[in-house]
C-alpha cells in the first residue's frame, strides 16, 4: 500500500515530526539526572523532616536476630509481608522511615493528591480485604487507608519498625546473617534481607542557583506542610489568603495542587519548562454491580 501524501492526510509528517524533535532537543539536559538536587548533605531538611510524625518520636536500640528483614513500608513491602505471612513465614521485621505504612502514599498528601491508575487495578489486595474502591480514581486518603488495612488485616503493625532509616546492610560470613545498621542505633541481624524501596523513597529539588538564599517557606509536595498552609488534602488552604506562592514544575503532583493553591493564594506563579499532556478522567464513584466501561 502506498504511502499516503501530506496533501491526502492533510498535514506534513515530516513537518510535524521536526517541530517535535525541535521541542524535545529545547529540554534535553546533557547532565540527565545530575540538573537535581539531592535531598542530601545541605538540603537534608527536605527529606528528613517528616510533617506527619511525632518529632519528639524516641525509643531505645534494637537488637534482634530475625530470619527475614524488610526494608521499606509501600506497597512491594506490605505485599511481600502479607504473602510471607500466608505462606506461614511468621517471623518478620518491616522498617519503614516513616511513622506509618504507605510509601509514596504515605508521603504524598497535598491537597487534591490523586492516582491516574484505575483503582480497581491500581490498589492491591482487594479481595483478601473484601474492599471496594469509591472511585474509578482514587485519592490519596483512601489509597493511604487501604494500605493501613491490609497492614492490620495480617497483623503487620506488630511486625512494623517505624521512623527508622537502614544506613547499610552488611553481610558476616562468619554469622551468616546480614547485620541492618540504623539511624537509631539498632543491632538487627536477619538471614534474609528483602529490599522493597521504590523510585520515589526521596524527593529532588530542582538545581536552581540559590535555592538555599530563599527566605521565605519551602517545601517539597511530597512533604507538604498543612500546619503552615491551612486546609486538607481536598483544599480549603485558609492560611495562603494573605500570601504569594511559587510552584516549580508542571508534572502530575503540580496539576493536582495548582487548581488549589491558585484558588486559595492571593497571588500565584507556576514556572514552566515543559507543559503536561493531560487528558479527561471520566471520574465516577462505584455502582455496585455494575462493571466498567471498556
Amino acid at each position: 500500500m502506498p504511502t499516503p501524501t501530506a496533501e491526502e492526510l492533510g498535514f506534513d509528517p515530516e513537518a510535524l515530526r521536526s517541530k517535535y524533535r525541535a521541542e524535545r532537543d529545547k529540554r534535553m539536559r546533557p547532565e540527565g539526572e545530575a540538573q537535581f538536587l539531592a535531598t542530601s548533605g545541605e538540603y537534608a531538611d527536605y527529606f528528613e523532616k517528616d510533617p506527619y510524625a511525632d518529632e519528639n518520636f524516641h525509643r531505645d536500640p534494637l537488637k534482634v536476630s530475625i530470619p527475614i528483614a524488610i526494608i521499606g513500608g509501600g506497597f512491594a513491602g506490605l505485599i511481600t509481608a502479607a504473602r510471607l505471612i500466608e505462606a506461614g513465614y511468621t517471623d518478620l521485621r518491616i522498617l519503614e522511615i516513616g511513622a506509618d505504612f504507605g510509601g509514596t502514599w504515605y508521603w504524598n498528601r497535598y491537597p487534591g493528591a490523586q492516582c491516574d491508575i484505575k483503582s480497581y487495578c491500581y490498589l492491591p489486595m482487594l479481595e483478601e480485604t473484601g474492599y471496594m474502591p469509591k472511585e474509578k480514581y482514587s485519592f490519596a486518603p483512601e489509597i493511604h487507608a487501604h494500605l493501613q488495612r491490609i497492614a492490620k488485616n495480617y497483623g503487620l503493625y506488630d511486625r512494623a519498625i517505624f521512623q527508622t532509616e537502614v544506613k547499610s546492610i552488611r553481610w558476616s560470613a562468619d554469622e551468616q546473617r546480614w547485620s541492618i545498621e540504623t539511624n537509631r542505633g539498632d543491632d538487627i541481624r536477619a538471614q534474609f534481607v528483602i529490599s522493597a524501596t521504590g523510585p520515589a523513597f526521596a524527593p529532588r529539588l530542582p538545581g536552581i542557583p540559590g535555592i538555599r538564599d530563599f527566605e521565605g517557606r519551602s517545601f517539597h509536595t511530597s512533604r507538604w506542610d498543612y500546619e503552615y498552609i491551612g486546609g486538607d488534602n481536598t483544599g480549603n488552604l485558609d492560611k495562603l489568603a494573605d500570601k504569594t506562592v511559587a510552584v516549580i514544575g508542571t508534572g502530575a503532583m503540580a496539576i493536582q495542587c495548582v487548581p488549589h493553591v491558585g484558588a486559595a493564594a492571593k497571588h500565584l506563579y507556576v514556572f514552566q519548562r515543559t507543559p503536561s499532556s493531560v487528558d479527561e478522567a471520566r471520574q465516577q464513584p462505584h455502582r455496585p454491580g455494575v462493571g466498567e466501561e471498556p
